[in-house]
């Protein structure tokens, strides 16, 4: 079935306490794309952040991010015992631009915020005012308790990775672990009622979200950060020493983008060992996305069939060596427990038939990104007339230049064949962007995905990622104002046009 969508991270949502949460704004969000005949709101991956503040860097794969629980959702009587006036509240708000996030800022004022509504709950009976809370507890047990003690390690070493904690703690002797939970056990039942509020939020948003007949797209990183609960707790899943520390680590092979590779530093899988144990992380990591979201991205599928890892200590990408993944093996198993899964396969970047084989046996759709498509001197897959079907059709993605720099910083003749091929020889540079979209509308691809950007025609101070940078990236914020009624109507015309409208609309115009 044809439809379409839009990108935008949680993180750019508008709203006053200077980061995109679950809150109002959100709720508002998927009314607008209701109201503008899209049936998909596609996010970025939702763990919790670290040092570089990348959504592909979290300290676990499983957990929610806190900042995105919504201050004003807490109940009044909690903020009444603390006092927490709405000056209160906003006095979290981090750094005085509204269209970027300040996450130092952010850092040090919202979890101790968080902590003190929390310390009322607790006072107040944390399991007799949410009798569910213990309850869901034993659901996440697998991973909660893990990740609520390697946060408050994480505190009380100063935030240092827990393979520089003492040997007794990065190796998991549990003498050190059990003291560890006595000692911090405050600290780590906060971790978990923090859990607790994001999963609460999130699934009344996503509910409220279906009810408005759109599904909501996730994103799932292959890999998961070194310095991750994940990592510490099932050291034996990685390709890692004696010493807890990596032997090698994920990368990226020198190519026409970068002389020396991407060197991405997370631990790679000992996929010999996850076979051994009949996949069973990664059935309990895709069940446990499946209760956040509708669909499922997942991020560099290439690396199931061979991934490039590179020798842990060196300083780039350029001695890697590539190593064959678990291919269709682990797909199957993920099927035979988690039935037929609502996948879109990132397959961009290096491919090979290998890779364009186990994506064709796999089923799932591919994707394709317009701004790939132009290039002068050789006809690429990424033209829309060479589309297929089952694809998802992307102007940009969130590691892309936004679409109207882009054709500002094409070459002259890439940027004169792509004006041929839409259509626009001799026409302002204004209407780049929606000839553009229309084209990706008129494809034959049954989805088409739009970053909000784009449809605002936005500028490089709107890219969400410059990958292989680190700062300034992931802290866009779109503003209250910007999905005006105009820009509405020009989605539901578009969308209604080339047919991508959500069922519910083809059912009124009928």
């Amino acid at each position: 079935m044809r439809n379409a969508g839009v990108l935008l991270p949680v993180f750019s949502l508008p709203g006053k306490y200077g980061i995109g949460t679950m809150g109002k704004e959100a709720y508002r969000f998927a009314d607008k794309l209701k109201r503008a005949g899209q049936s998909l709101w596609q996010i970025l991956p939702l763990g919790p952040t670290g040092y570089g503040d990348s959504p592909y860097q979290s300290f676990s794969t499983f957990a929610g991010n806190p900042y995105f629980i919504d201050l004003e959702a807490f109940p009044e009587d909690i903020l009444k015992k603390k006092d927490l006036k709405k000056k209160d509240l906003l006095a979290a708000e981090s750094g005085e631009d509204p269209e970027h996030i300040d996450y130092g800022k952010l850092y040090t004022s919202r979890f101790a915020l968080l902590y003190q509504v929390y310390q009322v709950d607790n006072y107040l009976g944390l399991e007799q005012r949410y009798p569910d809370f213990s309850a869901f507890c034993r659901e996440q047990e697998d991973w909660l308790q893990d990740y609520g003690l390697f946060m408050a390690l994480k505190e009380a070493h100063d935030g240092a990775p827990w393979y520089d904690w003492e040997p007794e703690l990065r190796n998991r002797r549990e003498e050190a672990l059990s003291q560890s939970r006595e000692k911090l056990g405050d600290r780590i039942r906060f971790y978990c009622w923090l859990q607790y509020h994001f999963e609460k939020q999130w699934k009344a948003l996503k509910d409220y979200v279906n009810s408005r007949g759109i599904r909501l797209i996730g994103d799932l990183p292959i890999y998961v950060a070194l310095d991750s609960a994940d990592a510490w707790a099932h050291p034996e899943l990685f390709q890692m020493d004696e010493s807890r520390r990596p032997s090698w680590v994920a990368g990226v092979p020198p190519d026409a983008f970068s002389a020396t590779g991407q060197l991405w530093g997370n631990p790679v899988y000992d996929w010999d060992r996850h076979r051994q144990q009949g996949y069973g992380w990664w059935i309990r990591r895709i069940r446990r996305m499946l209760q956040l979201v509708d669909v499922m991205r997942i991020d560099h599928f290439r690396g199931f069939e061979s991934y490039y890892c590179v020798p842990a200590g060196d300083e780039t990408a350029e001695r890697g060596v590539w190593k064959k993944g678990p291919g269709m093996e682990l797909f199957r198993a993920l099927r035979q427990q988690l039935g037929e899964l609502p996948i879109i396969a990132e397959d961009l970047g290096f491919l090979t038939d290998a890779v364009r084989q186990l994506l064709s046996d796999s089923g799932y759709p591919g994707m394709k990104v317009l701004e790939f498509a132009f290039n002068a001197k050789e006809e690429s897959d990424y033209l829309p007339h060479r589309w297929p079907k089952n694809c998802v059709a992307y102007t940009g993605t969130h590691d892309n230049q936004t679409l109207k720099v882009w054709f500002e910083e094409l070459s002259e003749e890439d940027r004169a064949f792509a004006l041929d091929y839409l259509g626009l020889l001799g026409r302002s540079p204004g209407e780049w962007n929606e000839y553009a979209i229309r084209m990706a509308f008129a494809s034959g691809a049954d989805t088409v995905i739009v970053p909000f950007q784009d449809w605002k025609g936005l500028g490089r101070e709107a890219r969400i990622n410059e990958p292989s940078t680190v700062g300034g990236n992931w802290s866009w914020r779109m503003q209250p104002e910007a999905f005006d009624e105009e820009l509405i109507e020009k989605m539901r015309h578009l969308t209604r046009l080339y047919g991508r409208q959500a069922p519910s609309q083809r059912a009124e115009k009928a």
